[in-house]
């Protein structure tokens, strides 16, 4: 069969074969106007709970500022060529040694793409002697990172102490015979639950068996903990999270990652991570602006209470109408339906056309056959006002679902 054809025929699986009739809508969408909770879609103004814009910081004065005078400044071209060769400079340096010292670790390396990072750390950390333990409900950038490994690799269920360490028992026997070591990977916060992972359960297993944990923090840097400075502090263990991962795509509103830990560990990924040995440094309007977001973030904690504020009355609201919002404990809003792929599509387009709310939606083959899953993202710019807009909305379509109102289909599907 010809390569094409074939491609042509599947479409990519359960998601790309949808593409004829979700393209634009439902898969992307332009979402018009200024970062904020409210833009346009399709002509309307839209209540938007579907960016990851946690702090606010997108659309700040002193961030536009900061950027629009570096992008003056240096053009988007500096620095030319990879950190490693030709493109370091001292604000490069200077943000990974803040970054460190905010989540208590002795050295930090800034990443180009969160993604591209991840599975770059993974690549270079393990070899096939060793042994990965990774999360069942891990983001795909570490799903990559673990199918580059030329070793084993065990999968425990998501969040579940007991799994995890029957793995850890398979793990074990296997590098008592290779000589390898085991690397765990979880999430500080789990993007779609909103479910923090269990870094303590998982911290106090070393004493038992020997590994190092690497934590991809996404969604907690910047949002969890006293300071913001992420889930291990919310949990009070800084200390046992041997790699911390953070990017700088949610609460800083940009660009980029970071990865920190010892500075022995830091000094061999600063030259052994190929995805940052051959690719071009972080242009330098972005690095001073992740300065200026990095420093709000620092000196304003009432951006990080008002995010909560909204999360709270959000998720408290959706409770008492009786909502499923699952098991998160983090400002990720998850809202569980019961419906198919029609429901889901018909649903969804009531809440954007009447109710003028935008949220993700999700459905099988990320979440089980027969549930909906309608993700909100709050952040410190939503109002009280905004979340009380949404609890009716929802009960007026969820009230619909109950009646099978949405059974139809308003888009032709191919």
């Amino acid at each position: 069969m010809d390569l094409f054809d074939k491609i042509n025929k599947n479409m990519g699986g359960p998601i790309g074969q949808h593409q004829k009739w979700s393209h634009g809508y439902f898969s992307f969408p332009h979402l018009e106007g200024e970062i904020h909770p409210h833009m346009m879609f399709k002509g309307k103004s839209h209540l938007v709970w579907s960016l990851n814009n946690y702090l606010g910081l997108a659309n700040h004065p002193e961030v536009r500022e900061a950027d629009a005078l570096a992008a003056a400044d240096y053009g988007m071209a500096y620095p030319m060529g990879a950190r490693m060769m030709s493109g370091n400079t001292k604000h490069h340096e200077e943000l990974e040694d803040s970054l460190a010292e905010f989540v208590g670790k002795e050295a930090a390396f800034l990443l180009n793409y969160g993604y591209q990072g991840m599975v770059s750390i993974i690549d270079a950390l393990v070899d096939r002697n060793d042994v990965i333990i990774y999360d069942a409900e891990s983001h795909a950038c570490i799903v990559d990172g673990v199918r580059l490994h030329m070793g084993k690799r065990f999968v425990y269920k998501h969040n579940d102490i007991e799994s995890f360490e029957k793995q850890l028992e398979r793990a074990q026997r296997m590098v008592e015979q290779t000589g390898g070591g085991i690397l765990v990977i979880t999430e500080g916060v789990f993007g779609m639950s909103g479910a923090q992972g269990k870094l303590k359960e998982i911290i106090n297993l070393k004493d038992k068996y020997k590994f190092r944990l690497l934590v991809d923090d996404a969604h907690g840097f910047g949002t969890m903990g006293l300071k913001g400075s992420g889930t291990h502090e919310a949990q009070d263990c800084v200390d046992g999270v041997d790699l911390y991962f953070g990017t700088f795509a949610k609460s800083m509103a940009g660009i980029g990652a970071f990865i920190a830990a010892d500075a022995g560990i830091i000094s061999y990924l600063r030259y052994n991570m190929r995805s940052q040995t051959f690719a071009k440094a972080l242009p330098m309007p972005m690095v001073i602006g992740l300065k200026k977001r990095f420093e709000l973030l620092k000196t304003n904690p009432q951006l990080r209470e008002n995010l909560w504020i909204v999360a709270r009355s959000l998720q408290n609201g959706l409770v008492e109408q009786g909502f499923d919002i699952g098991v998160t404990n983090t400002m990720v809003t998850p809202v569980f339906l019961k419906g198919d792929l029609t429901e889901a599509t018909s649903l969804t387009m009531e809440l954007r056309e009447k109710h003028g709310i935008f949220c993700s939606i999700v459905v099988y083959p990320v979440i089980p056959k027969g549930l909906i899953m309608l993700r909100l993202i709050p952040t410190a710019l939503h109002t009280l006002d905004d979340v009380q807009h949404t609890l009716n909305a929802f009960s007026a379509v969820s009230d619909r679902l109950n009646q099978g109102e949405y059974k139809v289909n308003k888009m032709a599907i191919a």
